[in-house]
């Protein structure tokens, strides 16, 4: 039987629902990770896996040519308090499908796997494809698509689901989370202290207020620091010797991670100690044939804000996704029947442009 895009389609959103009903907690992803077998092996194709990462290789794959990687992930995070619905509870109204999951990345990730399989069995492509549905995204963790990535060929390129409406973001900050030590001298409050470390806070809270980074992408804008948190003292009547403070610079492409470690480190009134410097900024050159495939379609192009599994990747990578960014990790989280729909049929589109 031929299996045409409407049956793919089809089977895609029934998929979806299961991955919905499955609890796929980062890190608890086994069993989405065998239903997403079983959906590839349905079709013929051999899967292969590491931890919670499955992966498969289209059918004709070449290591002469470049290869493209389709991935998006199936670890969900956890439902938050303010849900009225179960959140495992795939069902449709009004055209939403509801559950946790189902936009951030569900919808994504089965229309990523209904494209590689149109595409798995077709001759003369320029790229070969490899579709990685992958664990651990949420939490960026050391079993996702980092323990995998070592593993597979070289990456030429890749299309990251995530929901963005189907239109492409070309570039996608990265993020450093620094730890601030504003230091003072400890003393009795009924004392005199003219180094009192919560008072010092004042001006060093001012200076990242004010702080502005020189350079600024065309794509991203500024890079944007924000104080997310303060912490010191533990007595009423103790002067506390340190403020503790979480700055969060999410970084734009004209930055390195190390870079901007390097100059608030130097400049900053106050220790600056990064987390991890791993979770790089992306981008893909916008006269990129794929990009242009995707422009050839109506489709749009902006810089995300928000982070993904493209900060693991060293190639040029592009965002793409049926869904709303809005809606992840939402009370209720949905996403429209038609947004997979369309999202088949546009990444089917795009690809049919981008490997003839």
């Amino acid at each position: 039987m031929k299996i045409t895009q409407d049956i793919l389609t089809e089977k895609a959103i029934a998929l979806l629902r299961e991955l919905i009903s499955i609890p796929s907690f980062s890190g608890e992803e086994d069993k989405t990770g065998d239903a997403i077998v079983a959906f590839l092996q349905s079709f013929g194709i051999e899967t292969q896996r590491q931890y919670h990462n499955i992966y498969a290789f289209n059918k004709y794959f070449d290591e002469s040519k470049p290869t493209l990687l389709l991935n998006s992930h199936h670890d969900t995070v956890k439902p938050n308090n303010a849900y009225t619905k179960d959140p495992f509870d795939a069902h449709v109204e009004d055209g939403k499908l509801y559950g946790l999951g189902s936009n951030d990345a569900g919808g994504c990730l089965v229309s990523l796997l209904a494209t590689f399989v149109h595409f798995y069995d077709k001759e003369g492509l320029s790229h070969n494809i490899i579709m990685a549905a992958t664990a651990e995204e949420e939490d960026a963790g050391e079993k996702s698509i980092r323990a995998l990535l070592p593993i597979l060929p070289k990456i030429d390129v890749a299309i990251v689901g995530e929901p963005t409406l189907m239109d492409l973001a070309i570039a996608e900050k990265g993020l450093v989370v620094f730890d601030a030590v504003v230091e003072g001298t400890p003393s009795h409050a009924a004392h005199p202290n003219d180094d009192n470390s919560i008072y010092n806070t004042i001006e060093v809270l001012q200076w990242f207020k004010d702080y502005t980074f020189e350079k600024v992408s065309e794509a991203l804008g500024e890079v944007k620091l924000t104080v997310t948190q303060i912490n010191a003292g533990k007595q009423h009547n103790v002067v506390p010797s340190q403020v503790d403070m979480v700055v969060d610079v999410r970084v734009n492409d004209c930055y390195t991670n190390q870079e901007i470690a390097d100059l608030l480190q130097k400049e900053a009134p106050c220790k600056m100690i990064p987390r991890s410097l791993r979770l790089n900024s992306s981008n893909i050159d916008p006269n990129h044939d794929l990009v242009k495939s995707g422009l050839a379609l109506g489709r749009g192009t902006y810089g995300s804000p928000t982070l993904s599994d493209q900060a693991a990747l060293s190639c040029q990578s592009v965002k793409l996704g049926p869904g709303d960014s809005t809606r992840s990790h939402s009370a209720n989280e949905f996403i429209y029947v038609d947004e997979i729909v369309e999202g088949i049929d546009l990444y089917i589109k795009i690809l049919t442009g981008f490997l003839q």
